[in-house]
């Protein structure tokens, strides 16, 4: 059936219509976007990610020259690999962001390349050559604590909007200054981040306090945390880049191995986290 209005009708309608979009007229992209929630506002979908991973190498005195070329080799093999590409190439955005920064002790913080994002071969490779590029330093403490601090702050402070945070810390020794390490890491979890770890126990073989200090097992209880942590202990020079390259895939991809990579605490004798705090 068809519907034919009357000459009063119209007017009423047109009426009406006239007076929705005077209403209408003063709303404003301004106004628009003050009327919505505070996150849905900011929202910016050329910074969404899939993860936004912060690298937070260890540069102390007890890594020599050798060994730190070797870490900044493996780094740059990994975020390269084909591996690490497809695994950035699947997610959801198929983006992350990632920055790269060396640390030591308190306030020893040297970021060598900033917050970027890396899609394909093109944006990994440049990320790559500015840590090859990079000179090679080194301090005098290991301090987790604020090496766990600094990374929390570039997460919070970056532009980006990942669907997961996570940070990336290598090291070869416990905390040694700046604080509880175990204060921080509750306190960096507790935003919303999760911490992965890469002990180096490259000296295990040679050095009698690494060996009995059981690097992967500090790292274990006193330094991962969050959902899906995990820690990869590296026991040799040669088996460096393997490890880097496998952690980087499953921090990527959001997985956990099925096997986990440390020992579960409920099996041995829990780590005194505050022996060297």
């Amino acid at each position: 059936m068809r519907l034919t209005l009357c000459t009063n009708q119209k007017t009423i309608l047109t009426g009406l219509f006239a007076t929705v979009m005077l209403a209408m007229t003063p709303i404003t992209a301004a106004a628009f976007d003050r009327s919505l929630p505070r996150s849905l506002a900011a929202y910016d979908p050329a910074a969404e990610v899939d993860v936004e991973l912060v690298l937070a190498v260890d540069i102390s005195q007890s890594m020599d020259t050798d060994e730190q070329e070797i870490q900044r080799a493996g780094y740059v093999a990994a975020i390269t690999s084909q591996e690490v590409l497809d695994a950035i190439k699947y997610g959801p955005t198929g983006r992350i962001a990632v920055t790269y920064f060396e640390w030591g002790g308190v306030g020893e913080h040297f970021t060598v390349a900033d917050w970027t994002i890396i899609e394909d071969g093109t944006t990994a490779a440049a990320f790559a050559a500015r840590i090859a590029e990079a000179p090679i330093r080194q301090v005098q403490r290991t301090s987790i604590f604020s090496a766990l601090e600094k990374s929390a702050q570039l997460v919070s402070g970056n532009k980006y909007q990942g669907m997961r945070k996570v940070i990336d810390i290598s090291g070869d020794g416990p905390n040694n200054q700046g604080g509880t390490v175990t204060e921080m890491r509750d306190k960096v979890i507790a935003a919303g981040i999760t911490i992965n770890g890469l002990p180096l126990m490259m000296k295990s073989e040679t050095s009698a306090w690494q060996a009995m200090l059981h690097l992967d097992h500090y790292y274990e209880d006193c330094v991962i945390g969050g959902p899906g942590s995990f820690a990869i202990p590296v026991r040799s020079k040669e088996g460096f880049a393997d490890a880097i390259r496998m952690k980087l895939v499953l921090e990527i991809a959001g997985l956990m191995e099925s096997q986990p990579q440390v020992i579960p605490a409920a099996a041995r004798k829990p780590v005194s986290c505050a022996l060297f705090d």
